[in-house]
């Protein structure tokens, strides 16, 4: 798995990942970008969670159970001092359907602490929280 990039100019890179899928990255004006792409940490918070939620939704449809939406929210802690690593990353799930609590604590679990290469690839805390139906679950 590799991807390549190339220089656009001022801040900005086009990256081509081996599936054949193009992304441009780029930084904020106020730091010389032209704000054409999302910023490289953006882009890590969005893999941290699209990876562990390919992760439920395989581990569920695993499981027999029907997800009907499913969305969450990323955010992250990140250090004062360069290189400003992310400390923390918190991922909350919000799921939809007739998904009972322990099924889909345990999905959430296996992706965090087994299947995730993301996150585990990160030095940084992940805490993750979920809720069913509108109700939350820590």
């Amino acid at each position: 798995m590799k991807s390549d990039l190339n220089w656009q100019g001022k801040m900005q890179f086009q990256a081509r990942t081996s599936s054949g899928h193009t992304v441009t990255i780029d930084a904020a004006q106020e730091v010389g970008g032209e704000d054409q792409g999302p910023r490289p940490t953006e882009l890590l918070l969005a893999a941290a969670g699209s990876c562990s939620g390919i992760d439920i939704v395989d581990i569920l449809k695993k499981m027999r159970l029907q997800v009907d939406s499913f969305s969450m929210e990323v955010s992250g802690d990140r250090a004062d001092d360069h290189p400003r690593r992310f400390t923390r990353v918190y991922i909350h799930y919000k799921l939809t359907g007739d998904l009972p609590e322990d099924k889909v604590r345990r999905a959430v679990a296996l992706s965090r602490d087994k299947y995730c290469s993301v996150s585990q690839s990160l030095n940084a805390e992940v805490i993750t929280s979920f809720e069913i139906n509108g109700k939350r679950f820590e």
